[in-house]
């Protein structure tokens, strides 16, 4: 609801704007426009959201005859069966930086994908952890969330852009105005559109950040759950952060997607109120930390990781 009053006043600014005062107003084309655009793109993200985020990834259907794509498919069926969820769809992202991700509307309708530099550096331990983390956000519906976001956050970008055109370029209208349609009359709308534009990307990390971290830490657990081995998935982790390579198809709409952040940005690995607002990710030095404890504790008492408290 947030996110299409956002989008539906800010093509009502646009038409103040263009075309004059509100009393003066013709049909509001631009407030038309952003409605439709943002009813055809939440339409689009329900039903369609995992295939533009696969396609916009670059990611591709795993080539069989490549051994470390065998294995990926040999790990996801185990960990199917280990999470008692259908066997997603499978992607291969050929970019060396170690990540991966899980999108789609359902556990009928998931996909996971990973990249080639994950292949290449994991264990066989260390993907299947990753893997049953990304089990853990379809098992725990995340992955619905994440892909609306992922898309819709896009639809802020675009529209964002419009309107900075319509401030630069759309003013033209507005000189030709006479009276109270005038562009003079119209300064308060002005800094309107201004302050959309310039708190829009604000607005979509936080729209973003409707997947909270505590969503990372449970299918953190989800993944020790599945595997009966939390110290994989801390090693995993490890791995993804002594790496310096950005995922270079990955953008601010799909970074929450991914079980690391994939822009490497030094606010994922901060805390406190900044950080916990526009941070996609959990500190990964706390998630390994966490994860450590719990294999400490799996070793020494020998029992079940679920905790009858939560």
């Amino acid at each position: 609801m947030g996110f299409f009053a956002l989008i539906t006043l800010l093509g009502f600014a646009v038409d103040v704007y263009s075309f004059g005062a509100v009393e003066g107003l013709r049909f509001p084309v631009a407030t038309a426009f952003a409605f439709t655009l943002a009813s055809i793109n939440g339409f689009t993200a329900y039903f369609y959201g995992d295939r533009l985020v696969v396609r916009s990834l670059g990611a591709r259907a795993p080539e069989f005859e490549n051994l470390s794509h065998k294995k990926f498919h040999n790990i996801v069926t185990e960990m199917a069966l280990a999470s008692g969820l259908p066997m997603p769809k499978l992607f291969v992202i050929p970019d060396p930086a170690p990540n991966a991700f899980a999108t789609g509307r359902n556990p009928e309708r998931a996909t996971v994908a990973v990249t080639q530099g994950l292949l290449n550096v994991m264990t066989r331990e260390e993907l299947q952890a990753v893997v049953a983390h990304e089990m853990g956000h379809i098992k725990n519906l995340d992955i619905r969330t994440m892909t609306v976001v992922a898309v819709l956050v896009g639809t802020v970008a675009i529209l964002s852009d419009w309107a900075i055109r319509t401030w630069k370029y759309g003013g033209v209208m507005g000189r030709r105005g006479k009276g109270k349609g005038g562009r003079g009359g119209n300064a308060v709308v002005l800094i309107i559109i201004v302050l959309l534009v310039a708190i829009s990307p604000i607005l979509s990390r936080i729209i973003a950040m409707a997947v909270s971290r505590s969503r990372e830490y449970q299918a953190d657990t989800s993944s020790a759950e599945f595997t009966r081995n939390p110290a994989a998935l801390a090693s995993a982790l490890e791995k993804m952060a002594a790496s310096t390579s950005m995922v270079r198809t990955a953008h601010r709409g799909t970074a929450h997607l991914f079980i690391s952040d994939p822009l490497k940005r030094r606010l994922d690995n901060k805390e406190g109120r900044i950080a916990d607002l526009f941070s996609t990710h959990p500190p990964i030095e706390k998630r390994i930390e966490r994860l450590r404890k719990m294999a400490y504790i799996w070793e020494k008492t020998g029992k079940d990781l679920e905790s009858p408290h939560g």
